[in-house]
């Protein structure tokens, strides 16, 4: 039973993840119901050193409109000519200081650079001077270590001239552990006049609902409940009243015997995914399919032994065909989410 709608509609974010949120991956978001879909998050350097396997995860299609390729950096330069490259391509340009991989860290960017508002805002403001398109910037809440620093970081890149801020409601430290913090995006959106998107903990309809209530975002972003799932920003929103129109696996599902219509979507949704990666990489350039089999087959029964399968499955056409006739199997028989 659908979930009363205790506030107006607002725009679902997928969030950008590397090695998840491929072109063909952000157009199946949005035809499951996602707004607003962000490029896997892409280092400059690489760009910068016109890097092609960097180039191509900022690959786009106009159906994906408005088109916002996001990049991470920890070297000013790096990021300013990259701003300059993608603004003659980008409809908005992301910055990401909310990265807590290691990695990513160790080199002074991502979340790291919360650590350093005053480099930080400088990036942001030599960014937005290279930019002829708007700069956009997804943050979290500090690092964990010292005193809070994303409200004041916040507050200057507002005054910077920043389209909007994405924030993540936890930590550097906290990486992904622990619960979502609402209540200090909320102080964010009452001190900040542009919009402030929440991001940390929506998995459902009724995550979502409560998200709002406590942040009053203008937005929510959803990254890992969407993987493997994309079909979460059609569920959030038939949940909350803000879709009514029949969902486009309606009639896969109803084909589904009982314990089958979950097997029944995420059938529906390997099928799209495939054939948009087939658009985007016919000659076979699709990195990610093997991370999305193992996806899309999670959380049914007997995925466990169709992971071990697909590691060793080698070849992009039987991993499709793999996965396919396992979900179909689930799907008219027994199958049982787990």
């Amino acid at each position: 039973m659908p979930l009363p709608a205790a506030m107006d509609p607002v725009p679902l974010f997928l969030a950008p993840m590397a090695g998840v949120t491929d072109l063909p991956f952000r157009l199946l978001a949005r035809e499951c119901g996602a707004d607003i879909t962000v490029t896997e998050f892409t280092a400059a350097a690489g760009l910068n050193r016109d890097d092609a396997r960097s180039w191509r995860r900022l690959e786009s299609d106009p159906r994906e409109s408005p088109f916002i390729p996001q990049i991470f950096g920890g070297v000013e330069e790096e990021m300013v000519g990259t701003t300059r490259a993608l603004s003659s391509v980008a409809d908005i340009i992301d910055l990401n200081f909310g990265c807590p991989a290691p990695k990513v860290c160790r080199n002074s960017a991502g979340a790291a650079l919360l650590g350093d508002p005053d480099r930080l805002v400088s990036m942001v403001r030599a960014c937005i001077a290279a930019s002829d398109v708007p700069v956009s910037v997804k943050v979290r809440l500090g690092t964990g270590s010292g005193p809070n620093t994303a409200l004041n970081i916040a507050h200057r890149l507002e005054a910077e001239g920043i389209l909007r801020i994405a924030v993540h409601g936890r930590t550097l430290r906290q990486r992904y552990s622990g619960d979502a913090d609402w209540h200090q995006i909320r102080e964010m959106v009452d001190a900040l006049s542009i919009p402030v998107i929440a991001n940390g903990d929506v998995i459902d309809a009724d995550s979502a609902r409560r998200c709002l209530e406590v942040t009053n975002a203008a937005g929510l972003m959803i990254g890992r409940a969407a993987i493997g799932n994309p079909d979460i920003f059609r569920r959030i929103k038939s949940g909350l009243g803000w879709s009514t129109s029949p969902a486009p696996w309606a009639d896969l599902e109803a084909q589904a015997m009982p314990g089958g219509e979950r097997a029944a979507i995420k059938l529906w949704a390997w099928r799209r995914y495939c054939e948009l990666a087939e658009e985007a990489y016919g000659d076979g350039r699709n990195n990610h399919l093997k991370r999305h089999a193992i996806s899309f087959t999670k959380g049914i029964a007997g995925a466990s032994k169709m992971r071990i399968r697909l590691h060793s499955t080698l070849e992009a056409k039987d991993l499709m065909h793999t996965v396919d006739e396992f979900l179909e199997t689930s799907m008219l028989g027994s199958s049982i989410i787990v």
